[in-house]
């Protein structure tokens, strides 16, 4: 099938769906989407075939100047921001609108795959499916706020809100300082009423996701007393310090597995007579004998909670483990700052109902929340603490992300241009 024939596919499901409960500005909305698909297909395709895998500077500064472009031309400000100062290429934000409820929309511009990988080209491979790298994490989300955008000014809407627009450069691989890397989105949220971001959640248009877990790293340093093997447990020579690691990681494992919706893992572990991590590589090396009690370990790690207070309990009890030392051995934890958790509050659910609602009228399903587990960290989990509700998963959906089976189900990606621009319409008749 070629493109045309694709478009025309696309272009034929969603007119022949119903429209239920739509007022006459929601259907003309809607229209104007179904007009656009041609065009958003091909712009699709044009930010797919451009590799912007995080590291690569200036292809995350192409697609973002690609957006630029356009937004600027539905009328937006636009500033362009230099990532020097975290060592990635930068943000894209757009700004709209002095009148009505404060909106903040999400997206970002990198992906992970390199400028060397062989992953790089928008292919077709069916009438609804399409292959391709950062096609639904999330280039797709991305065009989706566009076409909403369009769709929204023609049908005199846009001026009724207020919209902020931040497509991050780093989402993929985080630039550091974070209070850098993420200063756009966090002034960005503190500006915003509500947040909406444009990932592609667990991959199912039926959900949209009300809470991610963040992401938080974790080194666990260690220390024994070196000594022959034949005298360990010795009051005087103690456990040695691959013992003393082995006891805390089974305490974490005993003490804390069974709390809901958290996980922790020890990723790599290094210990013996000495050892050595390099942590720009994630590799280490370690010297030691069969027959000598280790003196150092070092273990990395991270852990995920779907709560900034279920982050902090977990954060004490596992200090708190670690500082129970056996004997002649010393630990120290050190926890790095990620992704903050994004909680499932209930203004959170509120703007679920009123999604799932715009779907419904739509003649489409109901919109269910995600559950924690399958949703990663993002960087809406940096705006929902500064705004009254935020609402994730709104983009295309598709299968394989973050591999070389990245595939795009094309049947969602009109429908839930749709769905959200008809929330953004009804939030600003909340509004008056």
């Amino acid at each position: 099938m070629n493109k045309i024939s694709l478009i025309f596919a696309i272009f034929w499901l969603v007119k022949s769906l119903p429209v239920l409960a739509l007022d006459p500005v929601e259907k003309s909305i809607v229209e104007n989407i179904n007009q656009q698909l041609p065009l958003a297909i091909q712009e699709l395709e044009q930010v797919v075939n451009i590799n912007s895998g995080t590291m690569n500077f200036a292809g995350v500064k192409e697609v973002g100047l690609f957006f630029k472009q356009r937004f600027d031309q539905v009328g937006f400000k636009t500033e362009w921001i230099d990532g020097s100062k975290f060592n990635r290429a930068g943000h894209l934000v757009a700004h709209y609108g002095e009148h009505g409820p404060k909106l903040l929309l999400i997206g970002h511009l990198d992906t992970v795959f390199a400028k060397d990988d062989n992953f790089q080209q928008f292919q077709q491979i069916n009438e609804h499916r399409i292959a391709g790298p950062g096609i639904t994490d999330m280039k797709g989300g991305d065009v989706i706020i566009l076409a909403i955008t369009r769709a929204l000014k023609s049908a005199g809407v846009l001026d009724r809100v207020q919209l902020r627009i931040v497509l991050t450069g780093d989402e993929e691989r985080s630039g550091r300082p974070l209070s850098e890397s993420k200063k756009a989105i966090i002034e960005s949220a503190q500006w915003a009423d509500i947040a909406l971001g444009f990932e592609d959640g667990d991959g199912d248009i039926n959900t949209a996701v009300i809470a991610r877990r963040g992401a938080t790293s974790w080194t666990l340093d260690i220390e024994g007393k070196p000594a022959h093997s034949s005298q360990v447990f010795r009051p005087d020579i103690g456990d040695g310090a691959i013992y003393e690691a082995a006891r805390i990681l089974n305490a974490f494992r005993e003490q804390l597995s069974q709390e809901k919706n958290l996980t922790f893992n020890p990723g790599m572990i290094v210990g013996g007579t000495s050892t050595e991590f390099d942590s720009q590589s994630a590799t280490g090396k370690a010297f030691g004998k069969n027959n000598v009690i280790a003196k150092t370990a070092k273990v990395t790690g991270d852990i995920r909670a779907v709560s900034p207070q279920q982050l902090a309990k977990a954060q004490r009890l596992m200090r708190q483990i670690v500082a129970n030392s056996l004997n002649h051995t010393q630990s120290k934890i050190t926890f790095h700052d990620g992704y903050p958790p994004m909680a499932p509050t209930d203004s959170n659910r509120e703007l679920l109902s009123l999604y799932s609602q715009a779907s419904l009228d739509l003649g489409y399903e109901a919109v269910s929340a995600v559950d924690p587990r399958r949703a990663g960290a993002a960087d809406i989990s940096f705006a929902a603490n500064h705004v009254s509700m935020a609402l994730d998963g709104l983009g295309l959906m598709g299968t394989g992300g973050h591999t070389k089976d990245e595939v795009a189900d094309m049947t969602s990606f009109a429908k839930n241009m749709h769905k959200a621009a008809i929330l953004i319409y009804r939030l600003s008749n909340q509004a008056k």
